[in-house]
């Protein structure tokens, strides 16, 4: 249906007098009268009457008025809502994040969520390598991820993270800690959950020339974590973790040029909401930074 032959026809309704109803949609009488005789045509229905009184609803009018009043409702409501999803104030942004944004992504969030109330978010647990497909697939909007990225994405720096050596609070490291933990037995998160950090540490036993076995493998940093504070070994992860370590745990950062990388957000398309939480997100990174 032309909702532009709805409004004139409650337009006349509400005026009834076509002259009236034609100066107040800014077009001539007989074009006015024209749309008026083609919507008729299409609900096969005379909708008016007119006389020296004006133009009065017929039956068939008073009967489809509602209707047409609801329609026009609905496009309007329709058209505001999308000018709030093309600005920003409303829609939805799925986010991905992994080892490298578990302390900075739910901050954002939160930080996001305070100021665009309308705006709905899911946040799913994934690596970087998956967050980047996702990204360039389209099904991922915002990711915090290891960078460098792929070609296709864009990125912002927020953070630089550090490989650390995870021993128990109470526990002596020597001085050499290089030549202590090679050889030694380590706890390591399942490479296929951390295939990005399990490169990095592999990148840095290699520059350092020392070989740790692996004496335990879990499927998530907690757990890596509780296994270390448990006196189960020590285990190395990235200097992030910090805020989701265990007090029994102390984190010593690794020397070498490996041992460290930037993390950041990175996204595909550049949209109002992409814009807005990309800031929200630089703006927790500086906190965070400011509080260490």
């Amino acid at each position: 249906m032309d909702l532009r032959l709805l409004r004139a026809f409650v337009t006349v309704a509400r005026l009834r007098n076509f002259g009236a109803a034609a100066e107040e949609l800014s077009t001539s009488q007989p074009a006015l009268t024209k749309q008026i005789q083609v919507l008729e045509r299409r609900v096969g229905s005379v909708l008016f009457s007119r006389g020296r009184h004006g133009a009065r609803l017929t039956p068939a009018g008073e009967l489809l008025l509602p209707d047409a009043l609801e329609l026009l409702d609905r496009s309007e409501a329709f058209e505001r809502r999308a000018a709030q999803v093309s600005s920003g104030v409303e829609g939805s942004l799925a986010i991905g994040f992994g080892l490298s944004g578990i302390e900075l992504a739910p901050k954002a969030v939160a930080l996001f969520r305070s100021r665009w109330p309308g705006v709905t978010i899911s946040l799913e647990d994934m690596p970087s390598s998956l967050q980047c497909e996702r990204l360039l697939a389209g099904s991922l909007q915002i990711g915090f991820v290891r960078l460098p990225v792929p070609a296709g994405l864009e990125h912002l720096r927020l953070r630089r993270d550090r490989l650390t050596l995870a021993v128990p609070a109470g526990q002596e490291l020597p001085r050499d800690l290089i030549s202590w933990i090679d050889a030694r037995p380590l706890i390591r998160l399942t490479p296929s959950r951390g295939p990005g950090l399990t490169a990095q540490i592999n990148n840095l036993y290699a520059e350092l020339g020392c070989h740790p076995q692996v004496l335990q493998e879990a499927g998530d940093l907690q757990t890596v974590l509780a296994l270390t504070a448990a006196g189960a070994g020590p285990s190395v992860v990235p200097q992030s973790a910090e805020r989701i370590a265990p007090p029994e745990v102390r984190l010593v950062p690794l020397p070498g040029r490996a041992a460290t990388w930037w993390t950041g957000t990175a996204w595909a398309t550049r949209t109002p909401l992409t814009e807005r939480f990309v800031k929200a997100a630089a703006e927790v990174a500086r906190q965070v930074k400011d509080r260490s």
